[in-house]
Formats: structure tokens, sequence, C-alpha cells
């Protein structure tokens, strides 16, 4: 096995919110085998000094879509398969280069995708795929205009398709199983409406109950879980009561929903770069008319909505959703966590808790041994300056996933 040795970092520990000055950390093949305050004697091992910068976990974004390459989601879907794979690899790696080397795909992409980056075949992150999201007939999945007909939606095998549509029980039982069968490690659901989408305004709920429930037992069945797009308190009770374990966006939370989570211990994944980014660029990038109209109804009240989440004890996980161009803007999200909650707090949130939302604690999000070597080293401390993270000015030396380099200090 290949060993790296880094030395002489300060190593921080986002979970106890400490930094271990002056360490080491040995790599052996993809894993962390020793940090230590004591110099590591490895003479087979690569050296890289990092001495004086950050040594962190990988970051992890919670929320993506990798394969919107535009920002109008249903152009997005009817592009070329190919053409939509190719246009995601810049997207990717520039995800990587950011330092995010774990990303959960909220809609779109695949195993395939998945392994093209795991055999190392292209770069960008780790990918946990969702598959194609699950939305009903008229949902925040379904992006076929108004019309007196409505034609069969054929988004269950476009690449460029972030939704498939399914209704009534046995239906999404089954596509919930195809998910699953094609390599999905969580399911994802459209429990209300959304603001990219065309005929589904933000206050409605989506799936019966019955609909979530069987949704939920064949994902639990699997032995994963399923999130949920939903953004107002009634979207979010519902969901999390019949069995969903992260609640993607919830802008429009109020405090009794956001004790029902923390009562069933969900998470929640707020995305809100996206809102800005869409308000700035949207109708530039091609977002409907309808869509940018629905930008201010969540822009501010997902702002508000940390403190209603810190408040009632619910862990947030970092999430982007930004589509097209505005995949730039993802490690911007830092800069707006940090101001609301604090550095640590939006560090945790890319790091320990979205390592728990991701069911891999231990493995992903910290620097110890036994866990994956994805790390990152940064020139300053993010403790105490989080733009060393956030945005184009970002201070990011090193990149390695799984013990591999894929960006070396400068």
């Amino acid at each position: 096995m290949t060993q790296i040795l880094l030395q002489g970092g300060n190593v921080l520990d986002p979970a106890r919110g400490t930094t271990l000055p002056r360490h080491d950390v040995l790599i052996d093949g993809e894993r962390i085998v020793e940090v230590s305050a004591t110099p590591i004697h490895a003479p087979q091992a690569t050296l890289i000094d990092v001495t004086g910068k950050t040594v962190m976990p990988g970051l992890i974004d919670c929320h993506v879509h990798v394969l919107a390459s535009l920002a109008n989601l249903g152009v997005n879907a009817v592009q070329p398969n190919v053409l939509v794979a190719f246009r995601a690899m810049p997207i990717m790696r520039g995800m990587l280069e950011r330092g995010f080397t774990t990303v959960r795909d909220a809609g779109g992409a695949d195993w395939g995708l998945s392994q093209a980056v795991a055999t190392g075949l292209i770069p960008g992150p780790r990918i946990f795929p969702s598959g194609k999201a699950l939305s009903q007939t008229g949902g925040h999945g379904d992006f076929r205009p108004r019309s007196d007909t409505l034609e069969p939606c054929s988004c269950a095998f476009r690449a460029g398709a972030i939704a498939r549509v399914a209704d009534g029980v046995d239906a999404v039982r089954l596509a919930v199983r195809e998910e699953i069968q094609k390599g999905a490690t969580q399911i994802k659901i459209m429990a209300s409406g959304g603001v990219a989408s065309p005929t589904d305004p933000i206050g409605n709920t989506q799936y019966s109950e019955d609909e979530i429930r069987a949704i939920v037992a064949e994902a639990e069945a699997a032995q994963t879980y399923v999130m949920a797009h939903a953004y107002t308190g009634r979207a979010i009770t519902r969901a999390v009561r019949c069995g969903v374990r992260t609640i993607e966006h919830g802008n429009l939370v109020d405090a009794a929903a956001a004790r029902v989570m923390r009562d069933h211990g969900a998470f929640v994944v707020p995305t809100l770069i996206t809102y800005d980014a869409l308000a700035r660029d949207g109708a530039r990038l091609g977002l409907p008319a309808d869509s940018v109209a629905k930008i201010e109804t969540v822009r501010q009240a997902g702002r508000d909505s940390l403190a209603i989440y810190a408040e009632a004890g619910v862990q947030m996980g970092f999430g982007s959703d930004l589509l097209g161009e505005m995949h730039q803007y993802q490690s911007e999200e830092f800069r707006i966590r940090a101001e609301l909650l604090g550095n640590l707090e939006a560090i945790r949130s890319a790091t320990s808790i979205a390592a728990a939302i991701l069911e891999r604690d231990g493995e992903l999000g910290t620097v110890r041994a036994g866990a994956l070597a994805d790390l990152i080293a940064v020139d300053g401390d993010p403790l105490t300056d989080i733009g060393v993270l956030a945005g184009p000015d970002a201070r990011i030396g090193l990149v390695m996933q799984a013990g591999r380099v894929h960006q070396a200090p400068r």
C-alpha cells in the first residue's frame, strides 16, 4: 500500500471544535492509520509538508445535482444523455477543487456516475446517488407545462431529468425498488411544491401519507432512508411523522414542525446559497419567469429558519442545490452559515453532521485513525476566518480523496 505522511499541520476536529497543533497524519492506502503529536517515522512514505496549515476532513455537500448543467430543469431534462454526462464532468471537478470530496446527489446522478468517480475514470467527489427523485403528477419533479392534454412523462429514462413521476402506493413501491436496484443509496421524494417546477405552488403538500409511508417502508427494507424536499411546517411535519429522515430546504419551517423533527431525530439540509444565486442569475440563465417569481417567498425565510432549527436542537447539514453556471457559488454557503450560526457550526454542517446524515460516522467527516483519508489542508484557521473555505479567494492547498492526492499544496 502507498503511504503518505502529512507533516506538521494543525489538525481540526470539527466534532469537538478543537484544533490539535503540530500533528502528523499518516495515510496508508485509502485510510488514515495514525494521527500523532509526536513526529511519525515512516521512511517509505511520501512526505507532504503542511506546517502552519490547517488539516481538516474533506468537505461534504448533502444536496447537489451534478447533472444539472442548465438552470431550467425542464430543458436540462431533454438534453441528449451523453451531453448531460459530459457537461457534468467540469461541475464535479469544480466541486473537488473546492474541497468537497463527497456529495449526496439529490436527484439525477446514478450508480454509473458514482462508479466513474470511484474507479478513477473521472475526477470528482464521491457520490451518494439518489437516482431519480420521486414526484407525484404535477409535483416538484414534474416539469411538463400546463396543457390541454398531459403527455406521458419520459423522465424515467432521461439522464438530465432529476425526478420521475409515480402515483399511488403500488407505483411508488415499485419506483423505490427500481431506484434501489439501479444503485440509489437513499431515496429522494418531493413532499411539497418548489421554486424550479412550473405548476406547483410552494405551499402545496405532495404525496399522500399512505404513499410516503410506503416509500419509507421500502427504503427501510433496503436498509436505507428517505430524504424529502419540503418547505412549509405542514409539509415537514407530515413527512417526518411518516418516517422521512432528512428534510431538504425547509425554509418555511415553524417552531412546532422543528420540534417534531427533533423528537423524531430528523436532520435538515438548508440550501441558502441557491436562492441568492437564483435571484441574481436565474432569469439570465433561463430559469422560467414563474420560478423567478417564487424566489423571494423563501429566500429570507431560509435565513430565518436557521435560528428556528438551532433553538429546537435540529442538526443541520450542508447543502447548496445549485444549477447550471451557478455551481461555482457552492462554497459561499459557508459565509451564510457562519454569519448566522458561527464558523464552527458551518464547518460541522459539512463534516461531522454531514457524515452522520450519510450514515458514515467515523469514516467520513473526521481526521482520525481508521477513517477514509478524505482530507484538505487550508492556509489559515477556518475557525477564525471562514474565508479560507469560501468563494473564489478560498485558500485550499491540499485535496486528498481516499488517500489519492488530487490537488497538491501550493
